[in-house]
C-alpha cells in the first residue's frame, strides 16, 4: 500500500521532460531528487530520526509520552527493512492515531495491517530464543495491551455492520474470519501471563515473599513482568465485554485491589480495572462490593485529578470513565442504599440528584438511559453469517444485557417504596401495610420476601480473590413477620460527624498553608485595597 506519491510533474518517466543532453538531464534529475526530498518535511524526519534513537537505547516515560503525541496519520512508516523492531513499534503508535483522531476511522486494510503489525510485535516478545532485549516504559507496555483490546473491539463491531460495505468488502471480510479473531486476542494475552508467571509472582508478593524468587527467565524482565500484568486488566476487561463477569473477576484473583501494589503504577490501569471490576459486581449483583469500589476509585480521581490534566494525554478518556462511573454508582446506590464518603456523595448529587429521585420511584426509563451511558461497548465473539446480518446485530451483545439489567430493575421495582414505609413504623398488620400500597396480602408477602432476597448480598470482607465474600446486609431497615404483624427494627447507625469536622479542618489548615505561600505583592495589594476601602 502506498503512503506517499509523488507529484505528477516530476515523473521520472515522463520523456518530455528529458532533452537528451545530458547536462540538462543532470539539472533535471538535481530538481526531481531535491523536490522528492522535500516531500518529508523537515520537522518529520528529524522527529524519526529522533524516535529511532530513543527505541535504541533505554526509552524514559517522559520521550515516549512526547513522542506518541506527534505521531500522526501525515507520518507513515519509514521504509526502511533494518529496522524491524524500531519499525513494528513507530505502527503501533501511527495506527493507533489512525483509530483515535482520523475522521473515518480506519480502512479494512489499515484494521487488518494494524492487526498483522500487534502479530509481528508479539511473535517477537513471545517466541525469542530467550527474554527480548527491549525496555519500554510501563505506560506504553499497557497503552499497547490497551489499545489491542480497543481495536480487537472496534472490529467486531465493524464487522457487524454490513450495511454500508460493499460486496467486495464483505467477501474479504468473509474471506479471512481469523483476523482479530477472539481465539487469538485471548491466546496473545493468556500467553503473556503464563510466558511471565505474573500469577505466580503476585502470589508470592502478596503473601510477603520475594517475586524474583518464582519469575524465572522472563519474569524478571520488566517488559514481560509488566505485560503479563496488564494482561491480567486486559482479560478481565474482555471478558466484561463478552458478558462473562465471573471469570472477568476470576482472573484477578491473585491481585489485592484493595491493597497498593507495586504493581499499581499506571493511573489508567488503575482505573481501568477499578471500572470493570465495578461494572462486574454490579451485574453479579453484589451492590455493596460494586460501591466501595467506585468510591474508591472516585475518590482517587478527585485527588490526583491535577495530576492527570498536567501528564498524561488520556485525559478524555479518564474524564469519561470519571463520569460513567459516577453514573453506575448512582445505579448502584438506587438499587443499594448505604452510605459513602460526603465529597463523593456531594458530587453525586449534584450530577444525578434528580435521576436519582427519579429511579427511586421506579423510573425504568431512566435506569435504562444511565446503563445505555455507563456501560462498556458489549460484543459477540461469533463472526456473523454475511449472507443474512440483521440490520441491528451490531447491538444485541448490548440488547441482551440491557435486558438481563432491566429485569432486574423490575423485580426491585417495589422496594424503594416499601423501605420508607418501614421507615415509619415499629410494628404494623400486614394487611393494613398491604393496602397502602394497593397490593393483595399474597403479594405483598411476596415482595417482602423479595425485599430480605435482594437487600441481602455477597460481599467482600478479606481474602486476595475479588470473588471472596460473606452473605451480609446493609439495609437500613431489617424485620421479621410474626402470624399476621411485621415488626420492624431500624438497624441504621447514629451518624458521626467528628470525621466531617476533622476533613473540613483539614482543608482549612491547607487552605492556610497555600494562602501563606502566595506572593507578598497580594497581600500588599489587598492592603492598600483595604486601607482604601477604610479611607472611604
Amino acid at each position: 500500500m502506498s503512503y506517499c506519491s509523488v507529484p505528477s510533474q516530476y515523473d521520472p518517466y515522463d520523456y518530455d521532460l528529458h532533452t537528451g543532453d545530458p547536462k540538462a538531464d543532470l539539472a533535471y534529475e538535481r530538481q526531481y531528487e531535491q523536490q522528492t526530498y522535500h516531500v518529508i518535511p523537515e520537522v518529520i524526519k528529524n522527529f524519526l530520526q529522533y524516535f529511532h534513537k530513543t527505541t535504541s537505547d533505554l526509552i524514559d516515560q517522559k520521550v515516549y509520552e512526547l513522542q506518541s503525541n506527534r505521531v500522526s496519520s501525515e507520518m507513515p512508516p519509514p521504509p526502511n527493512p533494518d529496522y524491524a523492531v524500531f519499525l513494528i513499534l513507530y505502527k503501533e503508535l501511527y495506527y493507533r492515531h489512525i483509530y483515535a483522531k482520523v475522521s473515518g476511522g480506519p480502512t479494512l486494510d489499515q484494521r487488518f495491517e494494524s492487526y498483522y503489525n500487534y502479530c509481528n510485535l508479539f511473535n517477537y516478545i513471545l517466541n525469542a530464543d530467550g527474554p527480548a532485549p527491549l525496555e519500554l516504559p510501563n505506560q506504553w507496555l499497557w497503552d499497547i495491551i490497551d489499545e489491542f483490546i480497543y481495536q480487537f473491539q472496534s472490529f467486531s463491531q465493524y464487522r457487524c455492520k454490513t450495511a454500508k460495505k460493499s460486496e467486495e468488502e464483505i467477501e474479504f471480510l468473509r474471506n479471512n474470519p481469523k483476523i482479530w479473531n477472539v481465539h487469538s486476542v485471548l491466546n496473545v494475552l493468556h500467553s503473556l501471563v503464563d510466558k511471565s508467571n505474573i500469577n505466580g509472582q503476585l502470589e508470592v508478593y502478596t503473601s510477603g515473599g520475594d517475586p524474583e524468587s518464582v519469575a524465572g527467565e522472563y519474569g524478571r524482565h520488566s517488559l514481560y513482568k509488566m505485560l503479563g500484568y496488564f494482561s491480567l486488566v486486559g482479560l478481565l476487561r474482555l471478558h466484561s465485554l463478552l458478558g462473562d463477569y465471573y471469570q472477568a473477576i476470576k482472573v484477578l484473583e491473585n491481585i489485592e485491589l484493595n491493597k497498593k501494589s507495586m504493581y499499581s503504577r499506571v493511573p489508567e490501569c488503575q482505573i481501568t480495572t477499578y471500572y470493570y471490576v465495578g461494572f462486574a459486581y454490579l451485574m453479579m449483583r453484589r451492590y455493596q462490593d460494586a460501591i466501595r469500589v467506585f468510591a474508591n476509585i472516585l475518590l482517587y480521581i478527585q485527588r490526583t485529578r491535577n495530576m492527570f490534566q498536567r501528564s498524561t494525554y488520556k485525559y478524555e478518556m479518564i474524564n469519561k470513565q470519571n463520569e460513567q462511573m459516577h453514573g453506575l454508582l448512582a445505579i448502584a446506590l438506587t438499587m443499594y442504599p448505604m452510605r459513602i464518603d460526603e465529597s463523593i456523595h456531594t458530587q453525586l448529587r449534584e450530577k444525578y440528584g434528580d435521576k436519582m429521585l427519579r429511579m427511586q420511584k421506579g423510573d425504568l426509563q431512566v435506569f435504562e438511559e444511565q446503563f445505555s451511558f455507563a456501560c462498556p461497548k458489549f460484543l459477540s465473539p461469533v463472526v456473523p453469517n454475511y449472507d443474512n446480518v440483521h440490520p441491528n446485530y451490531h447491538k444485541e451483545p448490548f440488547q441482551q444485557q440491557l435486558k438481563v439489567f432491566a429485569e432486574e430493575v423490575q423485580q426491585q421495582a417495589q422496594l424503594s417504596t416499601i423501605r420508607s414505609f418501614l421507615k415509619l413504623y415499629t410494628t404494623m398488620p400486614v394487611a393494613k401495610l398491604a393496602g397502602f400500597l394497593d397490593m393483595t396480602e399474597q403479594e405483598f408477602r411476596i415482595q417482602l420476601l423479595v425485599f430480605k432476597h435482594k437487600m441481602k448480598n455477597l460481599v467482600w470482607t478479606s481474602g486476595i480473590s475479588a470473588l471472596d465474600g460473606e452473605f451480609q446486609s446493609a439495609s437500613e431497615v431489617d424485620f421479621y413477620i410474626d402470624k399476621d404483624m411485621i415488626h420492624i427494627a431500624d438497624t441504621k447507625v447514629a451518624r458521626r460527624y467528628g470525621d466531617f469536622f476533622i476533613r473540613q479542618i483539614h482543608k482549612f489548615e491547607e487552605l492556610n498553608k497555600t494562602l501563606k505561600k502566595m506572593p507578598s505583592t497580594t497581600s500588599t495589594t489587598a492592603t492598600s485595597a483595604s486601607a482604601t476601602a477604610r479611607a472611604v
